[in-house]
């Protein structure tokens, strides 16, 4: 993958998001912080150069950018925090205005045919047969029409983490679900499984707002 295009973008974009929550919520030095990001930059363009093209349509190139990011600053950290604090970190890094804004414009189609369209699309692809950074689902519309479930048997993030010697902290991207869906306004989002933990797959549930029981 090119550096150029989403992976300058998505630097240009949270970079200094991450480098200030380094020192708002991992309690760094600005120093530290400044010299971690700079670090970070350099493994950050190492990592995007090392994974292959994404296939149009597949709509999971922009977590395995995200991923990237987060682990070339914590690959960089001269002392490692613990997955709660990685996941209270990587969450205030992402959500920012910008992301904010693109989760509420997410939301408005949520749940719309042409969502549905989209996550049906998705699911037939299967990129990650032939792609193993990107990722499989299932679409599983709800029988009771009050959502549907995304459930993942193929994850990237699981495979660049693991190849990073850093898979511990997996679990902090995936907390970033919760997030994000209550940033849509218009879902919540349950989970009992996901890959990280040993589960046998991960479900990325998503119910109307006010039909969660």
């Amino acid at each position: 993958m090119k550096y150029v295009g989403m992976p300058a973008g998505m630097w240009l974009l949270f970079h200094r998001s991450f480098r200030q929550k380094m020192v708002t919520v991992l309690g760094f030095s600005e120093e530290e912080a400044a010299k971690t990001e700079r670090k970070a930059l350099t493994k950050y363009r190492e990592i995007i150069a090392g994974l292959p093209v994404f296939e149009k349509g597949d709509r999971f190139k922009m977590n395995i950018v995200n991923c990237a990011m987060l682990a070339a600053f914590y690959l960089n950290m001269t002392r490692k925090p613990t997955v709660a604090q990685m996941t209270e970190y990587y969450e205030k890094a992402m959500m920012i205005g910008p992301m904010r804004a693109f989760c509420r414009m997410a939301g408005r189609q949520k749940f719309t045919e042409k969502d549905m369209r989209g996550m049906e699309t998705t699911a037939k692809l299967r990129a990650a047969d032939r792609n193993p950074y990107s990722w499989n689902m299932e679409f599983m519309p709800y029988p009771d029409g009050s959502g549907y479930e995304a459930r993942f048997s193929k994850c990237g993030i699981c495979t660049l983490m693991r190849e990073l010697g850093i898979s511990e902290i997996v679990p902090a991207m995936c907390h970033l679900d919760y997030a994000m869906s209550e940033a849509s306004g218009v879902s919540d989002f349950v989970r009992d499984h996901t890959l990280a933990s040993g589960g046998p797959y991960c479900d990325c549930g998503y119910k109307k707002k006010g039909l969660t029981p």
